[in-house]
């Protein structure tokens, strides 16, 4: 019987290579697409220790292929021999099916890196919520999803015969002892089949302890980000966000949420908010006085995608952004170039600005406690008491995530859709109807509006998004005419330049749209930011380096009035989506107006900047959990990443402790109507 083990154990052993030699072959093409220099020569070191570490922590997945096989053929055929003449075709099987998921995790990886810059992390699990045509479009019209799945055939045709073909070579015979000699033979056997997964599981060692980790990776490739990422299997990267699909917070008791709710509560309320009807009533502000006339009409333009990194001076040959850049031109524009957005894509960050409170990926737009009740920090709510009403103007269906329902939830008295109130004809992707017939189309419904009501629009754009299928030529882009210094690799790249025409046609209706407002509404207050970063596709293929924190990170602001200058920003640098609301307060409010806001406002110094996902300072940006940072500087050059986050990751989760709370306490919510007409010293007991 155990003849039987010895021999057929041999079958497993030939396969167990072969998905860690893919998985080099796949980290190969990654690096070969993806990398940011312009050549990997000098790169010697890196690419070996990406490949060595890439290949042992990868084991603790692929490590499987030698125990599957085992446990499904291997020790069945020892009691039931008639089952080992299938055993093969099993292993082909399994193995097949292994591969093929392997296939798509890659071609999986590729996508989402050409969107985020990044491998798989908990994005993901906010695509489960995305609008699946939109997702579909993407895949199989940017990407060549006809492609990917055809080319899944020619693919498992080859791994089948490279499995078959190995499965026939001969095996070493069993060899024959003295009956104690076989048994000691056997006995090393078993030793060595257990003792030999868990060696490569725990990559090269018996001993847990030294089994290579996420955070263990190599100094030499902790210090450039990009080969940090090639090192990481698909697999790898898809097991740590299924292992943490929801944050920490919400897995914590009322009583751990609450101390970290304690950090952050301001000092006079420390010891009294648990008697306050939630916690965010603690953030009480008060206004210090207008520093502008009340402006009849605000306009807080949020652009899809419309980020930072276009207007930096060393991207100004890309010539994307001109119309931002001669709004930020005007005396009286003010910008940052420092900015964080509060979410990592669209919808978060829309909660932040709308809610004052972090999504911290608890997907807040879509729970239903957050379309009956809401918080004293909801921007339009808050400016409802200063007599506006608020119209929420999207250039998609709001339905979508279900923010027509949030939205209303939070004190906006309407929800325009662009699909609803644009003809039905209407140019549109999956997304939304084009820029410039969105923004044309409600200019012309603005301007019926009773110019005498206080008004804010909300306004957000949706044509800068991927799969990029707009015809941005018959809309006046000409490659040559708009950015003849760039490289001629970005001019040439069919690819690059439908990615990068998108975002020229973004900004020019962007502000086509406001400049028509500013000229029609002289006295408007406007502001202008980005949902969330941008990176237009292998710009950085022209500086020859990796992207910097800064640049995947931070989004645009600008702000307008005729009555303010950049002085007004305090001398501050930086700042971030939860900053606004504030400002906004501290510019139209009477002297004396009671007002909620997690974090000052940027007429105030700010010392640092932090969300669930990035924290800056006045001289650093870093990721929060990744224990690195860089320096917060544009250049041309590489930016060093350094080791360090500053305690901020902790703070960030006491941030996050808040919003699950509310999650946990969805009878702390208050309607609308109930916040609007109850006197704000009131709300403060629970009686």
């Amino acid at each position: 019987m155990f003849e039987i083990f010895f021999l057929d154990m041999q079958q497993n052993i030939k396969l167990f290579l072969f998905p860690p030699l893919l998985c080099a072959v796949f980290r190969a093409i990654f690096i070969g697409m993806y990398n940011p220099y312009p050549s990997l020569r000098g790169q010697e070191k890196k690419i070996y220790h990406c490949f060595r570490f890439g290949f042992w922590l990868g084991m603790d997945v692929n490590a499987y292929v030698l125990l599957v096989p085992l446990v499904v053929v291997t020790v069945p055929g020892m009691l039931f021999p008639q089952w080992l003449a299938y055993g093969d075709y099993v292993r082909i099987i399994l193995m097949d099916i292994y591969l093929a998921l392997l296939y798509f995790a890659f071609a999986g990886k590729l996508i989402f890196y050409s969107h985020f810059h990044d491998i798989y992390n908990s994005v993901l699990w906010l695509g489960k919520k995305a609008e699946k045509r939109n997702l579909a479009d993407v895949f199989f019209n940017q990407h060549h999803g006809g492609w990917i799945l055809l080319g899944l055939f020619p693919y498992l045709a080859f791994c089948t015969f490279m499995v078959k073909e190995s499965l026939v070579l001969s095996n070493i015979a069993y060899p024959h002892f003295s009956t104690v000699g076989t048994y000691v033979f056997n006995a090393m056997v078993i030793a060595a089949s257990g003792g030999g997964f868990y060696f490569f599981r725990y990559g090269g060692s018996l001993a847990h302890s030294h089994k290579p980790r996420l955070d263990r990776i190599p100094d030499i490739l902790n210090n450039d980000s990009f080969f940090t990422r090639a090192a990481i299997d698909d697999a790898i990267a898809l097991k740590k966000v299924w292992e943490y699909p929801l944050h920490e917070s919400l897995t914590h008791t009322d009583e751990e949420n609450e101390a970290s709710i304690g950090k952050i509560i301001p000092e006079p309320m420390r010891t009294t908010w648990r008697h306050l009807p939630n916690p965010v009533y603690a953030f009480e502000r008060t206004a210090s006085g207008a520093q502008i006339k009340k402006p009849q009409q605000i306009f807080f333009v949020v652009g899809e995608c419309y980020s930072q990194l276009p207007f930096d001076s060393i991207y100004d040959s890309l010539h994307i952004v001109d119309g931002g850049k001669r709004f930020r031109e005007d005396i009286h524009t003010v910008s940052l170039n420092n900015f964080l957005p509060a979410g990592e894509i669209s919808r978060p960050s829309l909660v932040g600005l709308i809610a004052g409170i972090f999504d911290a990926r608890l997907e807040l737009n879509e729970r239903e406690a957050f379309w009956r009740g809401t918080l004293p920090t909801a921007l339009p709510l808050q400016l409802k008491k200063l007599g506006y009403e608020s119209i929420y103007w999207y250039g998609g269906n709001a339905a979508y995530g279900n923010m027509n329902k949030f939205a209303l939830a939070n004190g906006f008295d309407r929800v325009m859709s662009a699909p609803e109130f644009c003809a039905q004809d209407a140019p549109r992707t999956w997304v939304g109807v084009y820029d410039h017939v969105f923004l044309e189309t409600a200019s012309k419904m603005i301007k019926k509006m009773d110019a005498d009501k206080p008004i804010i629009h909300f306004v957000y754009t949706t044509s800068n998004h991927s799969p990029f299928t707009i015809n941005v030529r018959k809309l006046g882009y000409d490659t040559e005419q708009i950015m003849p210094e760039a490289p001629k690799a970005l001019k040439n790249s069919r690819k690059v330049q439908k990615a990068l025409g998108t975002h020229w046609y973004s900004d020019w209706a962007l502000f086509h749209f406001i400049e028509d407002m500013k000229r029609t509404y002289p006295d408007s207050l406007i502001l202008v930011t980005g949902d969330h970063s941008y990176i237009p596709y292998k710009v950085n293929k022209m500086l020859h380096r990796d992207y910097t924190y800064r640049e995947r990170f931070c989004t645009s602001f600008m702000m307008h009035h005729q009555g303010i200058d950049q002085d007004i920003l305090a001398g501050n640098t930086i700042g971030g989506h939860m900053h606004v609301m504030p400002t906004i307060m501290e510019l139209i409010a009477p002297k004396g107006f009671t007002y909620y806001s997690l974090f000052p406002p940027l007429t105030e110094p700010v010392d640092h900047v932090i969300t669930p996902y990035h924290w800056l300072t006045r001289d650093a940006i870093g990721a929060q959990g990744s224990g690195f940072y860089q320096p917060l500087v544009v250049s041309p050059e590489e930016i060093p990443t350094l080791e360090g986050d500053n305690h901020f990751t902790k703070q960030a989760d006491d941030w996050c402790s808040l919003s699950s709370w509310l999650v946990r306490h969805p009878n702390r919510l208050e309607p609308v109507g109930t916040l609007t007409t109850a006197p704000a010293k009131g709300r403060h007991a629970t009686g």
